[in-house]
């Protein structure tokens, strides 16, 4: 059964990895997908790592990135949420709960929330008086938004091997602008249209767990769905697929005792539909099961590579109550902060 898992492993990241890579050498479709708020990392422990966590055992958060990851869950409920300060002063809200009946016998259950506010922009149409220097007209202002709901479930089918799928119900608004004018525009006399596009997309993932002390190998692919469209053309959603290790150090270099402490070390490929691949690599060293230091590397990057970010954490009876917090330098953009809330009991 072992040998079997593993080769269903291995043959699909082989697939996955290299048949597409291919491909692209012929032809390379660059930046053509939408809805891309998809992409951007939510919860503040896994951005500090940069995102290095598809084979991390995780909490509800994990239906974000690998949902196979929350089926080991420990206790009954977890919740997290978070605010992301994101460029361009884009604002993005999250939270996930968890729940696993029966000691997870019927395996996790799960929702996700995610919405971005990217503000307020001015709508303006050209105006041809020449009495206007500007050349054109405000129309008034208008606030793109964009929100996604998700119903995620996952389950240990042994001690080792891990499922979990998240179905997604994805909406984006772009807010209305001038199709036609009826007479001067500087009179008002235009007619508008909203561009608002929904879709469902699906998440799924799986992980294993080697034997060989913590070694974990997690798969994924997220965001697959049919195309949308606005007006004529359609795009794709940002389809990624994401295969990754993850170990504790200490099992290998016992330095001090691991009743207190752990050196998490994790690493993931990444194959996105519109953009090259990407190596991304996490540490995290958590010192007497309270506090959090984190380091995370993603390359190639323009504009960001490094990232960084600490935690706190805390355990009473029962129940559990960790903050963290992340930092990734953004380049010519403003630097992105990530804040997290998480409680489990």
């Amino acid at each position: 059964m072992k040998k079997y898992i593993i080769s269903i492993i291995l043959t699909w990241a082989i697939i996955m990895m290299l048949v597409p890579v291919g491909y692209s050498q012929k032809l390379q479709k660059l930046a053509q997908t939408g809805m891309k708020f998809l992409s951007v990392s939510t919860d503040a422990r896994i951005s500090g790592m940069a995102d290095a966590t598809t084979a991390v055992e995780g909490y509800s958060t994990s239906m974000f990135y690998n949902p196979s990851a929350m089926a080991k869950m420990p206790g009954f409920a977890d919740f997290s949420f978070g605010k992301i300060d994101w460029i361009a002063d884009i604002k993005y809200l999250y939270g996930s709960a968890a729940f696993s009946p029966a000691q997870g016998r019927y395996g996790v259950f799960g929702f996700t929330a995610l919405s971005v506010d990217y503000g307020n922009f001015i709508g303006t149409v050209r105006d041809d008086d020449p009495n206007n220097e500007l050349g054109y007209i405000e129309t008034g202002n208008f606030s793109p938004s964009a929100m996604a709901f998700g119903v995620g479930y996952s389950k240990a089918l042994s001690n080792k091997f891990l499922i979990g799928g998240n179905l997604k119900y994805v909406v984006q608004d772009m807010g209305s602008s001038v199709v036609s004018l009826t007479g001067a525009a500087a009179d008002g006399n235009y007619s508008r249209k909203s561009y608002s596009a929904s879709v469902l997309a699906f998440d799924f993932g799986v992980l294993y767990n080697t034997g060989f002390r913590s070694l974990n190998i997690g798969m994924c692919i997220r965001n697959f769905s049919q195309e949308v469209t606005y007006e004529d053309e359609g795009f794709q959603l940002p389809l990624t697929f994401r295969i990754g290790v993850a170990m504790d150090l200490l099992d290998v270099y016992p330095l001090m005792s691991k009743e207190y402490s752990s050196f998490l070390f994790s690493i993931d490929a990444t194959h996105p539909r519109d953009y090259p691949e990407q190596v991304n690599v996490g540490l995290e060293y958590l010192f007497y099961k309270t506090f959090s230091l984190r380091l995370g590397y993603s390359a190639p990057n323009d504009e960001h590579g490094f990232s960084t970010g600490l935690g706190f954490q805390q355990a009473y009876r029962n129940y559990m109550l960790a903050v963290d917090y992340a930092y990734t330098p953004f380049g010519v953009f403003s630097d992105v902060h990530r804040f997290s809330v998480h409680f489990g009991l």
